[in-house]
């Protein structure tokens, strides 16, 4: 038991992995340091990052430190911990950082805290080499606090004026995905619960979804729009309105995200609809909370932790002065079909 025990606590170090990958301890450094000037093979990479994954292997970050004046950390500030995109996110960030042998750090921080909280909080930034940057809000604290960065910064989800790098999701395309899915059921009164007007998701989403109704000629109706924000309390009091609004009175509901549409759910359900007999839904992003649902979610995938992951390695790629700028776009996932959305037929 003992020896057992042993083994599972001892650290794993370059010779371990060098060992169990059958190359050189210097090969194995040249690859986990992110080394430029390597010459290693594709497949000899992948084999070493996979076997220090397999061990557990964690860099001495002290004493790498020292010898190069850094920290070998990087930050993420997320504005929501309830929110299963940024639950993805830091996921896929964590494990971009431990391939290029770096810690990520964590850091909470609403999008409503003040401009000195968040300058706080963002000025501990002389403890990390790089900051990943996630917001609800284009005007948040946050981003204002970001621009003045000391270290690089990416913003993740979004493109935001005065920040250069970001990795963003094309919010149109997955929005016309979602909106055409119901148009092709036969809806033709689609709600729309919309993010923040001023947000480039809220904008790109409602973009596509005016986009798709264009393109099947039906009218947009401004009555069929609600700001729900990303809450599911917003898209409960969203949709609440929808249905109280005589003009409205949808047949289906298209929400930005799978919170929001929780949200209009409940909403639903509270006010004697049935889902999707009386009104169907779909949402942006995809988790297991979608299949929990009553009746399960249609979504279409978001690939937030992607977003993470590549936003980890651009971030360390701008540190490492490998690149000068991080501009990429991430494009919808596939489009779950579950049991939200039925065919409209006139009772």
């Amino acid at each position: 038991m003992s020896q057992k025990k042993s083994q599972v606590t001892t650290r794993a170090t370059l010779k371990s992995i060098a060992l169990k990958a059958k190359v050189d301890v210097s090969t194995v450094s040249r690859v986990l340091s992110g080394n430029p000037d390597q010459r290693v093979s594709d497949k000899t990479k992948n084999k070493i990052i996979k076997v220090a994954g397999d061990l557990e292997y964690r860099p001495n970050i002290s004493a790498r430190s020292l010898r190069v004046s850094k920290t070998f950390s990087i930050g993420i500030v997320v504005p929501q911990l309830d929110n299963p995109v940024f639950s993805e996110i830091i996921k896929g960030a964590e494990r971009g950082a431990v391939e290029h042998g770096y810690s990520l750090v964590i850091s909470y921080l609403e999008d409503g805290s003040s401009p000195e909280e968040a300058y706080k909080k963002l000025t501990n930034s002389n403890r990390i080499d790089g900051l990943l940057v996630t917001t609800l809000n284009e005007n948040s604290s946050i981003l204002k606090a970001a621009k003045k960065s000391s270290v690089p910064v990416v913003v993740l989800n979004r493109r935001v004026p005065g920040l250069k790098n970001s990795i963003y999701f094309d919010s149109a395309l997955a929005a016309k995905i979602a909106t055409n899915y119901l148009i092709k059921a036969g809806h033709k009164r689609i709600a729309h619960l919309s993010g923040q007007v001023n947000a480039s998701t809220g904008v790109g989403r409602l973009a596509g979804y005016k986009d798709a109704l264009e393109a099947a000629k039906i009218p947009f109706d401004t009555s069929l729009v609600e700001v729900s924000g990303y809450s599911i309390m917003g898209g409960l009091q969203a949709t609440d309105r929808l249905l109280g609004n005589p003009k409205a009175r949808p047949t289906a509901i298209f929400a930005l995200t799978l919170n929001v549409a929780v949200g209009a759910m409940m909403s639903l359900h509270k006010h004697g609809l049935q889902i999707p007999e009386d009104v169907s839904v779909i949402s942006i992003h995809d988790a297991p909370i979608a299949d929990a649902l009553y009746p399960p979610l249609t979504t279409v995938k978001m690939p937030s932790e992607e977003m993470g992951y590549q936003g980890a390695v651009g971030l360390i790629n701008l540190i490492e002065k490998k690149r000068e700028k991080v501009l990429i776009q991430i494009s919808p996932g596939e489009l779950i079909i579950r049991e939200s959305v039925s065919r409209f037929s006139k009772k």
